[in-house]
């Protein structure tokens, strides 16, 4: 059956390739920036296929739970117990994170800060199905990945087992995908595996099922609720290692798994398509690699949205080999912290001047602090701005005022996000709230405010890339200041304390 599939596999190719001209994403989006992308994927899906066969059945799993949650952005890989992967039908369910972790390092390690763990997901996705047998087709690339997750929506547009057939051709509807494309789509079911609480009710109370067939799936799933929950059945019971049509045939015999394969063939819409399916398999693989493509295609982030990960699992900025060697402090200098360390009230002038002292230039001082695109801060090193400076928005000011009363002594503590639009995550949004008069701190605003690093910090809000490369530098500038090493200072045993 495989070398079927295998036929269409220039036609496809050429096909597609027309197909997604017009839209925002292309196969030859990386074809410059990271030439040896997909010979990196498709070699790092090869070790993790040969250690389990599985795997590819788990990764094109994660690429529809990735696109039907906010689109195809790579916010299932955001770790965090609020996030998608702790979502109803995600927990203890969705997997091959660690696949995707490893194909990021590899890609990483020839392409650096270049491709989108949101484009790695759908390309493992395409060489799972291909590497078990299925058809192969040309990505459509350039994603990039989101600074977000929602867990309430995944809890809420994933279909669910249980589904009908009218509720899932309405889930796939709201995500722009026909009824056809659901029937194709639901055939990637010719391979991996469901946990017995997800067919339970199926082999057990329905009557659409074979009778033999339930009573071999009852053999390893107890009808008691909280008993062998996770045991897992193929989710096709003749080839379920190979990516092939015998999906369909299985529900014209009522062998479907789940509730809501077998509704695809109940007497519904779906019915002549599953049969035409069956004995079509070049049928099945055109229109399963149509509908990948366009599912693919759901809300992708591109050009200057969202992030380019270093890490799938965490939002987060540049990363960058740290200096190391230094040694430990036997003292320490209350007065000189005191005096050294800038002052959030501090003039242009005088950020400039603390950073010189240091060795570190303006543009290093206009990069580190963009640091505080992450973050919060107190109201008594605010207030005086939101009250007294005129150079601030006065819908910032009136927002922040809300919590932070105007009275010394009254709200002292109380915190506001250092960056309003993108708190927890680290990116340039820094730069471009100053440019709008939305800096928390009358030091931040002094960055954009007539002087000198006015044009810099336009650069860094339209040039993230720009921002990351300096960021570091500076980072790397300021670690080196003055370090005690060789023999001087020591190697505390407890950092708080002096070694006795």
């Amino acid at each position: 059956m495989a070398s079927s599939f295998r036929v269409w596999h220039c036609l496809l190719a050429l096909s597609l390739l027309c197909s997604v001209a017009s839209a925002q994403l292309s196969p030859t989006f990386y074809a410059t920036s990271c030439p040896r992308l997909e010979a990196t994927v498709r070699a790092t899906m090869i070790q993790a296929i040969n250690a389990e066969s599985r795997m590819g059945a788990s990764l094109l799993r994660l690429f529809f739970h990735d696109c039907f949650v906010q689109g195809c952005d790579g916010s299932i890989l955001l770790d965090g117990s609020g996030n998608e992967k702790f979502a109803g039908p995600n927990v203890n369910s969705v997997r091959g994170f660690e696949v995707i972790d490893q194909i990021k390092t590899n890609v990483e390690a020839i392409c650096p800060g270049v491709v989108s763990c949101a484009d790695i997901v759908a390309l493992a996705a395409r060489d799972g199905t291909f590497l078990l047998g299925g058809p192969i087709w040309a990505v459509p690339l350039g994603r990039r990945d989101s600074t977000t997750a929602s867990q309430s929506q995944a809890n809420t547009d994933l279909p669910a087992p249980t589904s009908s057939l009218s509720q899932l051709i309405t889930a796939f509807s709201n995500k722009g995908l026909s009824a056809r494309d659901l029937t194709a789509l639901s055939g990637a079911h010719t391979i991996g595996f469901s946990q017995c609480q997800n067919f339970r009710d199926h082999i057990y109370n329905d009557t659409n099922i074979d009778s033999t067939f339930a009573t071999l799936r009852r053999g390893n799933c107890p009808a008691a609720a909280g008993t062998g929950d996770s045991n897992l059945a193929p989710l096709d019971v003749t080839t379920q290692q190979t990516f092939d049509n015998a999906y369909y045939s299985n529900l014209l015999v009522r062998q479907g798994l789940l509730h809501s394969d077998q509704e695809l063939f109940n007497g519904g819409t779906q019915d002549a398509l599953v049969q035409q399916y069956s004995s079509n398999p070049a049928l099945f693989a055109s229109d399963f690699v149509t509908a990948m493509i366009k599912m693919g295609n759901i809300s992708p982030l591109t050009g200057s949205a969202g992030q380019i990960r270093a890490n799938c699992r965490v939002l987060g900025g540049p990363i960058w080999a740290v200096p190391l060697g230094r040694r430990d402090s036997t003292t320490a200098s209350q007065s000189q912290a005191n005096t050294d360390l800038p002052a959030p009230t501090s003039s242009l002038s005088q950020l400039i001047t603390a950073f010189s002292n240091k060795g570190l230039s303006a543009r290093d001082l206009t990069a580190l602090s963009g640091a505080h695109t992450i973050g919060f801060s107190q109201c008594q090193n605010f207030r005086d701005h939101i009250y007294n400076d005129t150079n601030i928005d006065s819908t910032f000011a009136t927002l922040r005022r809300g919590n932070c009363p105007a009275a010394s002594g009254t709200g002292d503590s109380n915190l506001a996000p250092l960056d309003v639009t993108t708190q927890q995550t680290f990116d340039n949004a820094y730069y471009s709230n100053l440019l709008v008069r939305q800096g928390l701190l009358h030091s931040d605003q002094e960055l954009f405010n007539g002087g000198s690093q006015d044009t810099l910090v336009q650069q860094y809000s339209a040039n993230p890339a720009l921002f990351a490369s300096d960021f570091v530098t500076a980072m790397i500038k300021m670690g080196n200041i003055s370090p005690l090493t060789g023999s001087a200072g020591q190697i505390r045993a407890n950092c708080r304390v002096v070694n006795s």
